[in-house]
């Protein structure tokens, strides 16, 4: 990912930090000597010749999140154990090749959309000191906007993982629940967790989100990909807006980045529409106001009385105590029923963007009223983990020194359309986070362009580039409506004929191969370098033989 040495990373990470002088980011920094210590071991299994795809890379972790050799303190000093190993995450990055410089402050307990609650102090915005940083993932923020860290690692509940991504510019990256496993990592409303990461571009984002996704034994609510995993947003996707009764809560100097964002999607091809997003918004009132804040109370309520709780933490988690069993398992039940209202609401859509935080407060805007603001920051963040849905925030600009952003937010294990669609709004590349499924090849109308291809698209297949065969295979034309080519092994006489590669689920390409007419079928197909791939092809030939052509396209023309 980076071209310097590992060792010269983590000397630049500590002379920007020096640089950056913004001790309220970090909870405990690890000693240069131990951090050159592993960077020369990076440094030398890369010369070695080892698969490190993060190698040159250093991140930070939000201080909830177990890195052993430093204590998790979860922003509560009197909380504070010692890990003996790395929460799987961590471990899977550090294997990787990236290399860990410390714990970054948080609002307490995860218990914040602020990151002013927290007895090492409130964490101020990168880009003006007056203003908060976000939270609760507030040092990972500020730590990667300050260009101290490559990324970092966040946790995401009621949007901790993308709140502060807004306010600092960055992209903010929460996966569908138990994508990531989140063993190690201190709990603040359990079956709702996640663990995000923070970079200043989608590349690096979706590469640590690769290294760390895929179930772990120790996480037993991790899941892997399901086999009809969509692996790629459409050319022309479809986009729900909030209507504007929906951003009342909006900042005004932010309603012109808003209406900015939308355009940028739709001149990118997307077709928008306005929906009714009310009743994901009541689901989010579920979070505090309702007894799932009892998940909170069963995580950290026996430390409610410690002299170093934060009295606003304090004062939230308690109000679980007026919650009875009865009263929890109605709410769940009023999720599922929400869930289903969702999914019927955003049916023929691919995304939901809204506004990540309606604000960016002041330090004494939030000191002023804590919880008010507080929850206001969540408005349109709070219901996504709630709904088992996931969503990448990316920046959208900046009214004076605030920062403004937007969330794509999909169904659960769409993660790939939510970051394509931020590719897009970004004007930049989408790189691949969801597993690359089935390669198939195609020759003829399925191509780019051509009459069939909306059938990938339509699955959502991902286009990976283009191919040719090796030189012995014959094309002939089929007398069908839309016209189709037949690939065949020649026994002599073969050309190499170009085509496309693409991606698919495992479920997609079982239905391509359920829905072929003869004499089609899918088989083997070599490659001209030597490789085999699975493609339209036939075992005999029939109709007009156009090899001398030069390929479909050509033949089209």
């Amino acid at each position: 990912m980076n071209t310097t040495s590992a060792a010269q990373r983590v000397r630049d990470a500590y002379a920007r930090m020096q640089e950056a002088d913004r001790p309220e980011a970090w909870i405990a920094v690890r000693g240069l000597d131990d951090l050159l210590a592993e960077a020369a071991a990076v440094d030398a299994a890369l010369a070695a010749g080892e698969d490190l795809p993060l190698a040159g890379t250093v991140f930070a972790a939000k201080d909830n999140i177990d890195v052993a050799g430093l204590p998790t303190t979860a922003a509560a000093p009197s909380f504070a154990y010692e890990p003996e190993r790395d929460a799987t995450a961590v471990a899977r990055l550090r294997a990787a090749g990236a290399i860990c410089l410390g714990k970054t402050n948080l609002d307490q307990f995860a218990t914040g959309l602020v990151g002013t609650r927290s007895p090492y102090g409130p964490v101020r915005s990168a880009h003006d000191e007056a203003l908060i940083s976000g939270g609760s993932s507030s040092g990972s923020a500020v730590a990667v906007a300050l260009g101290i860290a490559d990324f970092a690692l966040g946790t995401d509940t009621a949007g901790s993982g993308r709140v502060p991504a807004a306010l600092n510019g960055l992209i903010g990256v929460k996966a569908t629940l138990g994508l990531v496993p989140v063993d190690g990592v201190v709990p603040a409303c359990a079956s709702y967790d996640c663990l995000t990461v923070f970079a200043p571009g989608l590349d690096l984002a979706a590469a640590a989100m690769r290294t760390m996704t895929g179930p772990s034994p120790a996480d037993p609510a991790s899941r892997p990909w399901p086999a009809d995993t969509p692996l790629a947003a459409p050319p022309a996707p479809r986009i729900a807006l909030p209507h504007p009764d929906a951003l009342a809560a909006l900042d005004p100097d932010f309603r012109p980045l808003w209406a900015e964002a939308v355009a940028r999607l739709e001149a990118t091809g997307a077709r928008t529409a306005v929906i009714d997003v009310q009743p994901l918004l009541d689901a989010a009132l579920l979070l505090y106001e309702g007894a799932l804040v009892t998940e909170r109370y069963a995580a950290f309520g026996h430390r409610l009385d410690a002299d170093d709780t934060d009295p606003t933490v304090a004062a939230i988690v308690r109000g679980a105590l007026k919650y009875s069993g009865a009263d929890l398992a109605a709410d769940q039940q009023r999720l599922r029923a929400t869930r289903l209202e969702a999914a019927a609401l955003l049916d023929g859509f691919d995304a939901l963007v809204l506004p990540t935080a309606p604000l960016h407060p002041s330090l004494a805007d939030v000191a002023a009223d804590p919880v008010g603001v507080n929850a206001r920051m969540g408005t349109y963040t709070n219901f996504v983990n709630l709904l088992d849905m996931a969503a990448i925030a990316v920046p959208a600009g900046r009214a004076g020194t605030k920062g403004f952003g937007v969330s794509l937010i999909v169904p659960a294990f769409a993660d790939q359309i939510a970051l394509d669609l931020a590719a897009r709004h970004l004007g930049t590349y989408a790189p691949a986070y969801a597993p690359g499924g089935c390669d198939l090849v195609v020759f003829g109308a399925h191509l780019t362009g051509m009459p069939l291809n909306h059938q990938l698209t339509d699955a959502r297949a991902r286009r990976i580039g283009e191919v040719r065969t090796a030189p012995a295979y014959r094309m002939h034309a089929l007398d069908t409506d839309p016209p189709k080519p037949l690939v065949v092994r020649a026994a002599a006489g073969g050309a190499s004929l170009p085509g496309e590669r693409w991606q698919l689920s495992p479920a997609a390409l079982g239905r391509f191969l359920d829905g072929l007419p003869a004499p089609m079928t899918l088989g083997k197909v070599e490659l001209d370098d030597g490789t085999w791939a699975t493609g339209f092809c036939a075992a005999e030939a029939s109709g007009e033989d156009i090899t001398a052509a030069g390929g479909w396209r050509a033949w089209r023309q």
